[in-house]
């Protein structure tokens, strides 16, 4: 768990956002979530009461950690436009927003292999 907060808490610092702390039950949650999907590995969102973000890497012999997902949502930040508090046109900056949103004050988080490789 702390590698995926100390991710998530460097991001949130860089723009003056206080940290998150873990929360088991999300994580619980995120668990039970990512195995469902561990079949498929679809990146289909669970439709839950928790923002999330979803991550999907591998292959070649690669293996991706926490700091490597959560990276490549805050990367996003390139496209988030502060002062109207919206993404640039046609591109995508939710995953990053989700991570330094202020109201988001919990963090649970799961990781699977996907049984099809």
């Amino acid at each position: 768990p702390q590698d995926y907060l100390n991710a998530h808490n460097a991001a949130r610092s860089a723009v003056g956002v206080g940290p998150m702390v873990w929360d088991e039950t999300v994580a619980s949650y995120a668990r039970n979530y990512a195995n469902q999907r561990s079949g498929d590995c679809l990146l289909q969102h669970s439709g839950g009461q928790y923002g999330e973000n979803l991550f999907k890497g591998g292959g070649g012999g690669f293996v991706y950690n926490a700091k490597d997902a959560i990276d490549l949502w805050v990367s996003e930040n390139q496209f988030y436009d502060y002062n109207s508090n919206t993404c640039a046109p046609q591109k995508v900056c939710g995953h990053y927003t989700q991570v330094v949103w202020r109201n988001s004050v919990r963090l649970g988080c799961a990781r699977v292999q996907c049984r099809n490789n």
